[in-house]
């Protein structure tokens, strides 16, 4: 009889793969900087971008969440490469393998780094955005965003759900990265491909003649989705209503999850 017949095996609990994954994230500096870097880099260009805009007439037709929240433009590219790290450090370092000796359940491993990432990244997204926004509430009224031109506050539901759509819109874009790290399994490769996915879009769009196929490029892509998901003005016009714009940066985020997952799953580290 073999010496562990009866003996049954260790379990994995969820709770001890969230330990170790945060453990590993709060001891390491290059996270946080980089979530630093989102808040400053999401501010510094929205308190730029706002104190540019300027509205003379009732028919600019500006819409100031998108002035505010210009900063995402360049504040997503860092949520990505802090998403890519999240899982492509491992690899390169070669701690996957002890990290999946430690935790062979490796989808529970993956949910777990899902999960210990979310939290940071919405925190830091949340700031960033509260930032723009406070910045954008403070200087665009001077620059004509006023009830005179059609502004009646930029305190409104509608600009709250703008905000709340950009946090989230960032957060998704950090886990998009994460499940496309996960499948790759190279970092420098993996933020090539993110970025890649996120401006190819609507680059494709602003070059093609073709008004229809543009369109159809707006509303597939996840950053122009994700800029709908913010718009407070004209929403009937955009390509997406702004939560559809959102279900669109959802779907993009589950099918690179789900990705990563499987190919975690089905090969070696």
């Amino acid at each position: 009889m073999s010496p562990t017949a009866g003996v049954t095996p260790p379990r994995y609990l969820p709770g001890q793969a969230l330990h170790a994954e945060w453990t590993k994230f709060r001891t390491v500096a290059g996270p946080a900087w980089l979530l630093a870097g989102v808040v400053t880099l999401t501010v510094a260009v929205g308190v730029a971008a706002a104190s540019a805009a300027h509205c003379r007439s009732a028919t600019c037709g500006i819409d100031p969440a998108t002035v505010s929240f210009t900063g995402i433009y360049p504040g997503q590219a860092v949520a990505a490469v802090a998403g890519v790290l999240a899982i492509g450090n491992e690899y390169s370092t070669g701690m996957i393998k002890l990290s999946l000796t430690a935790m062979p359940r490796r989808l529970t491993w993956f949910c777990a780094k899902a999960a210990v990432l979310t939290g940071p990244v919405l925190a830091a997204s949340a700031l960033a955005v509260a930032g723009a926004a406070l910045a954008g509430r403070l200087i665009l009224p001077g620059h004509g965003f006023t009830p005179a031109h059609g502004y009646a506050s930029l305190t409104s539901a509608t600009d709250f759900r703008a905000a709340v759509g950009a946090v989230l819109y960032l957060t998704l874009i950090a886990l998009l990265s994460l499940g496309l790290a996960a499948a790759i399994r190279d970092s420098a490769a993996a933020i090539g491909l993110v970025l890649g996915v996120l401006y190819l879009f609507p680059l494709a769009a602003d070059v093609i003649s073709n008004p229809t196929l543009a369109r159809h490029l707006d509303q597939i892509g996840p950053l122009p989705a994700g800029l709908d998901a913010q718009a407070t003005i004209r929403v009937n016009s955009l390509p997406l209503t702004p939560w559809q714009g959102l279900a669109d940066g959802v779907l993009w985020t589950a099918g690179a999850l789900l990705l990563g997952a499987l190919v975690l799953k089905s090969r070696d580290a």
